[in-house]
């Protein structure tokens, strides 16, 4: 009788403590969301756009912010989230300051805020009213490397790029969504916004999508660029109810 090594019998171990792991893992997420009733809905995604620069020689130092808080974005992602969440939750609304969610751009998991905890999760606690609710959803700004370079880019941005022999345009509504237990606060779930399968991208991991020079914000008042405007929010609609749903927050429509 053939005998198995013990390096082969270590393997399957191993496999099969990471698969149950998993499973629990999915488990304690599951029992979770299904003790969740109540949610509010935080978002603090759309007060700036990002204009950058990008060639031969990188990212150009005098990249550009412009105010759009009067396109009411973070109105329409709580909109669109609670109309998506509502067929599972009972959606309350909630008072927050946008701004200091906003002013948040480390991340999370960088070493300092692993000593001092989530920054998120003390405005939560703290910044957010009323308290009390089964759960709350925070949708914030989210990162992504562009290209093959180290330069990150973020939340809504427009990125133009040319080089000898090409160049184009860019925009992109980069956001995640974490979902916190509204008694200890703890992350339930997190997940980043993913690119959109059917609309092609150059180099970024969440919602984009190329456009022409006519969406540039260098063209005029970004802000009353119409064009511009309709493309991002078409990003954030076709991407905010699938991830959702890719959260098992919302039903697949």
């Amino acid at each position: 009788m053939r005998r198995s090594s013990p390096c082969a019998n270590f393997a399957t171990v191993v496999v099969v403590a990471v698969s149950v792991g998993a499973c629990a893992m999915f488990e304690t997420r599951e029992t979770k969301l299904q003790a969740v009733k109540t949610v509010g809905i935080i978002s603090a995604v759309g007060d700036e756009m990002n204009f950058a620069r990008m060639g031969l020689t990188g990212f150009n130092n005098r990249s550009q912010s412009f105010p759009i808080g009067s396109w009411g974005l973070d109105d329409l992602i709580v909109q669109q989230a609670t109309a998506a969440l509502s067929g599972r939750f009972q959606v309350q609304a909630v008072n927050y300051q946008r701004a200091a969610f906003a002013a948040i751009k480390d991340s999370p998991v960088a070493p300092v805020n692993l000593v001092r905890g989530d920054p998120f999760k003390n405005l939560v606690q703290t910044e957010v009213s009323p308290q009390g609710l089964d759960a709350y959803i925070v949708i914030t700004k989210a990162k992504s490397n562009f290209g093959s370079g180290a330069r990150k880019v973020e939340g809504i941005g427009f990125i133009s790029f040319g080089t000898l022999l090409a160049s184009y345009n860019e925009i992109h509504a980069l956001y995640e969504i974490r979902v916190f237990d509204g008694k200890t606060f703890e992350i339930i779930e997190k997940m980043t916004a993913p690119p959109l399968d059917n609309i092609a991208t150059v180099g970024l991991t969440g919602p984009s999508r190329l456009v022409d020079e006519s969406f540039s914000p260098s063209t005029g008042d970004p802000v009353r660029n119409e064009n511009l405007h309709g493309a991002i929010t078409d990003l954030i609609a076709r991407s905010l109810s699938s991830t959702l749903s890719d959260m098992h927050l919302a039903e697949v429509r």
